[in-house]
């Protein structure tokens, strides 16, 4: 059975709490030990799928078509275990169970009350594939004290008395806000966040204290004296130049000796973080750099296209680069020449999302990045708008469009080269969709197979012509323009394997422009970047050579 550790937070951002679970996650692996890595959010939406990314930031999605919070790829991008649908979920999704379960009667007519019940359902959430790992984080989302998450702090308590004794522990991540006036941490807020905990029935064995200045050892005493945890397992959390270089400096502090030592697991492997070291090499010594524009309408929230820009920050890791991203609003080339806002960029992407609102301007950046010569990745609806503009400004079809904007108006107004998805094949399975359909966990989602083109460029990026993608789409580029489209040099260079689903196009003629229906953002990792992303920064290193 797995090792459970269970990771709360106190004042500290959700991304402090998701990247300490990722970088413990990645420590304990550099020892040897398989691990496994959980969210559990308090938030009710039993589907992250059908959340704004302003509210959300990024939903991320897994090979087997669960759509889940940003966390789990953090998860992934550090340990390289593939997450799936039973890591993650919410208390809607709870909730949602403990009343189907109610109506079949499986409760046998019983009051349904949030204990036993709720707590219940976590808990069987919580030891789901328990025996196939040696550790297992859990991390809690949201901050002790807030109401939606009572449940699930209930259901850890409970979950850890079940368990023989020595099989759980607690870390908890706090913040030690720094005074400049009078030029000291304050350790009131931990100690207010510990006691907050422990009124609730749990103690932490660990505390990691986000600072951003060193934490004198006199403040660490105080902190062990009046939260009960030895001193040792008081660590930092300093503030750094990278995210990936989150285990090393976890390391440093003893983060996962910490964890060893409140298992009693003696003498320990010795870790091997060959890899890390590796890691922080390629992002301090880099020859060279790219600007790159991602042209999308969810700027001011860059958690929206958190994995592509972390990806992103991988292809420059493969080609020893750094990558300076600039968000670009869509919006503003509806109305403005695209031309002073993106000559400056050595190569443009255009990402997903839903709904018409800024796609003209998306349009016009793959445009641009198509006349211009510059390398252009377009991702799902960025696809989808190279392709449009493909059909719009070559092939003849002046009111080419999409039918999800037609849907969205509520009247026809374009010749739809982009149409809603209605069938397709899932493994030996049909699946069929309808436009009326509820919006939640209703996409083409999931990890899906492609064939690519002998002698294409993707297939040269691949190095294989069989490949395989995770998606989130309804809508798909009409195969019946196929024929069209290709004359005017726009190549069909992935199609899905029975040939009716386009998943890549690209232009032969220009040095760099692929379109892909799929999201290989989700599959990048920075000790091994994805070929999409490592051959896009290649290509944009070398127009930066000829600027």
């Amino acid at each position: 059975m797995a090792r459970y550790i269970f990771i709360t937070g106190g004042v500290v951002s959700s991304l402090g709490k998701g990247l300490a679970s990722a970088a413990l996650g990645a420590l304990l692996q550099a020892r040897g030990f398989s691990v496994r890595l959980r969210k559990l959010d308090p938030y009710l939406n039993v589907d992250p799928g059908t959340m704004s990314p302003f509210e959300h930031g990024e939903v991320f999605v897994t090979d087997d078509g669960a759509e889940t919070d940003l966390d789990l790829g953090h998860y992934e991008r550090f340990t390289g275990v593939p997450a799936r649908m039973t890591d993650s979920v919410s208390s809607g999704r709870i909730y949602s169970d403990v009343l189907e379960k109610e109506r079949r009667g499986d409760y046998l007519g019983k009051t349904i009350q949030v204990v036993p019940h709720v707590t219940n359902q976590i808990k069987e959430f919580l030891a789901v594939g328990d025996d196939e790992v040696d550790f297992m984080l859990c991390e809690i989302g949201g901050t002790v004290g807030d109401i939606e998450g009572l449940p699930f702090f209930e259901a850890i308590r409970q979950f850890s008395h079940d368990r023989p004794r020595g099989e759980c522990i607690f870390m908890h991540l706090t913040l030690l806000p720094y005074l400049a006036a009078s030029g000291e941490l304050k350790t009131k807020p931990t100690q207010h966040s510990v006691k907050e905990l422990q009124s609730i029935g749990i103690a932490p064995d660990i505390l990691v204290c986000r600072s951003e200045q060193p934490i004198p050892e006199k403040e660490r005493e105080k902190i062990a004296l009046f939260c009960n945890v030895r001193k040792e397992a008081v660590t930092a959390a300093y503030d750094l130049g990278s995210i990936y270089e989150a285990p090393l400096a976890y390391h440093r502090e003893g983060l996962d000796q910490a964890v060893l030592d409140a298992f009693n697991i003696s003498p320990a492997p010795k870790p091997d973080l060959t890899v890390w070291q590796d890691v922080y090499d390629r992002i301090h010594n880099t020859d060279g750099e790219v600007k790159v524009a991602i042209v999308g309408k969810y700027t001011q929230l860059e958690d929206a296209y958190k994995s592509i820009k972390e990806a992103l920050t991988h292809g420059g890791m493969a080609n020893r680069a750094k990558v300076r991203v600039e968000w670009v609003d869509a919006e503003i080339f509806d109305r403005e020449d695209p031309a002073p806002y993106l000559e400056g960029f050595h190569a443009i992407l255009v990402p997903g999302g839903f709904g018409e609102r800024g796609t003209e301007g998306k349009i016009k950046a793959a445009q641009f990045a198509r006349t211009r010569k510059i390398p252009y990745l377009g991702i799902c609806l960025g696809m989808q708008m190279a392709v449009i503009e493909a059909a719009r400004n070559l092939a003849g079809l002046e009111d080419a469009g999409s039918e999800e904007f037609d849907h969205e108006a509520g009247k026809k107004r374009f010749t739809p080269v982009v149409y809603h998805l209605k069938e397709w094949v899932q493994g030996n399975e049909k699946v069929k969709r309808k436009v009326s359909d509820d919006k939640g966990g209703t996409m083409r989602l999931g990890a899906y197979d492609a064939t690519l083109k002998e002698g294409s460029r993707v297939a040269q990026v691949y190095g294989t012509t069989a490949i395989d993608e995770r998606h989130r789409h309804r809508y798909e580029v009409d195969v019946t323009y196929r024929e069209k489209l290709e004359d005017v040099g726009l190549t069909f260079s992935g199609m899905s394997p029975d040939g009716r689903l386009p998943e890549i196009v690209e232009w032969s003629d220009h040095p760099w422009f692929i379109g892909v229906q799929f999201h290989p953002e989700l599959k990048s990792k920075p000790f091994d970047p994805h070929p999409l992303f490592a051959d896009f920064v290649r290509a944009a290193l070398e127009t930066s050579r000829l600027v």
